[in-house]
């Protein structure tokens, strides 16, 4: 097969799976939309939770009401649809690998979305929580805390990105032993410097109450510490295997 005729069809493999995969967002964005309102309230529980007897959040813009549910049923939706999409994307960078690294790959995938999930579910059961009940309790006397509902679906996803990203530690720290950047040795090193980093992403990312900069900065360590044991791990398998051979 030619240059070009490989490029095309490799365009056309891109296509397809692209379809199959915005295919299947939209499909679960049309069974869930119907339901947008309660998902917003879902999102919305813990800030709601914590507001006095009576407190309530506002729309500032006339079409907000509509499209802020709309984009947490996409959201929604994406997050349904995210294990087939990933499964869309191996289907298409499967044939350009080696057995190794497929072995590799797979696992890396199914751990990096699981863990951002439990990132997400960390960040909504644990920090929010603590997060609303320091803003609410700091809030000046007199002052009714009413938060606009699009600023709040951007707090909250942004928290969710920050919470996701840091849960993926241990995934880079496996790869980056794998691929020979860093050595197991330099990592333990690193340890102390790693602490204060985490807590200056801690600081960074999350409002200025000192529970909510630990309860991010504590998991990236611990995070920091899985990854360092999980390529050990690897590296012992890894030795097995090239002993058999």
């Amino acid at each position: 097969m030619s240059t070009s005729a490989s490029f095309i069809a490799h365009l056309l493999e891109l296509r397809t799976r692209l379809l199959h995969s915005a295919f299947a967002l939209l499909l679960v964005f049309v069974c869930i939309f119907p339901w947008a309102g309660e998902l917003y309230a879902l999102l919305a529980k813990p800030l709601l939770a914590k507001l006095p007897t009576g407190g309530q959040m506002i729309a500032t813009d006339v079409t907000t009401p509509f499209f802020v549910p709309l984009k947490v049923a996409l959201m929604a939706a994406f997050l349904v649809a995210l294990p087939y999409i990933l499964y869309q994307v191996w289907r298409f960078v499967a044939p350009g690998l080696y057995e190794h690294e497929k072995r590799l790959v797979v696992p890396l995938i199914v751990a990096s979305t699981v863990l951002f999930f439990c990132g997400m579910s960390f960040a909504y059961f644990m920090v929010f929580p603590v997060v609303f009940g320091f803003i609410t309790a700091a809030a000046p006397q007199g002052v009714a805390v009413m938060t606009d509902i699009d600023k709040y679906l951007s707090f909250a996803l942004s928290m969710f990105m920050a919470f996701g990203i840091t849960f993926q530690v241990p995934v880079a720290v496996v790869v980056l032993v794998r691929m020979g950047f860093v050595s197991v040795e330099k990592l333990r090193e690193s340890r102390s410097y790693v602490v204060v980093v985490a807590f200056v992403v801690g600081a960074i990312f999350t409002p200025p109450d000192v529970v909510s900069q630990i309860m991010l900065a504590i998991p990236l360590w611990l995070l920091y510490e899985t990854g360092i044991v999980v390529a050990v791990w690897m590296g012992q398998g890894k030795s097995k295997e090239i002993g058999l051979h």
